[in-house]
């Protein structure tokens, strides 16, 4: 598909309630880490990144991951996944973002406003969450 047809979108990932002291990033491509962080007294952690949207919508970028016809995510990684050696856990959140309500795309499309969805960050058993994680906000800032 031409980039003529797409728009960039800019993303915001906000994991709240991150366990405190384990790394989180962004993943680019299969395995690239980018800006790789950690809460130290429980502050959320944000993750700003942009994505190419086409009709349909279709979504493109370098933190886009695919599986199947239809499902796109973004990838956070945790822990050794995030580039801390130490970390007793290697794991990765599966944020999906194929299923943002097309209005919201379009407005923030339409008025350059970033879309921010937010998940929660620690698991009931008190380890940072991994999986698909639902989010528990989607707005526009």
């Amino acid at each position: 598909m031409a980039r003529l047809d797409q728009t960039d979108v800019r993303m915001r990932i906000v994991i709240d309630r991150p366990v405190i002291g384990v790394m989180h990033s962004l993943q680019a491509g299969n395995e690239a880490v980018l800006d790789p962080r950690y809460s130290q007294t429980g502050e959320p952690l944000a993750f700003d990144f942009s994505v190419r949207i086409a009709p349909g919508p279709k979504f493109f970028g370098e933190q886009v991951r695919r599986e199947g016809p239809a499902r796109r995510f973004v990838y956070i990684r945790i822990g050794q996944s995030a580039g801390d050696a130490a970390s007793p856990w290697s794991r990765r959140m599966k944020i999906d973002i194929h299923d943002i309500d097309p209005d919201l795309l379009d407005r923030a499309a339409r008025e350059g406003r970033i879309l921010e969805t937010s998940v929660n960050g620690t698991g009931a058993d008190g380890t940072p969450a991994c999986a698909t994680l639902r989010p528990v906000a989607r707005r526009l800032i």
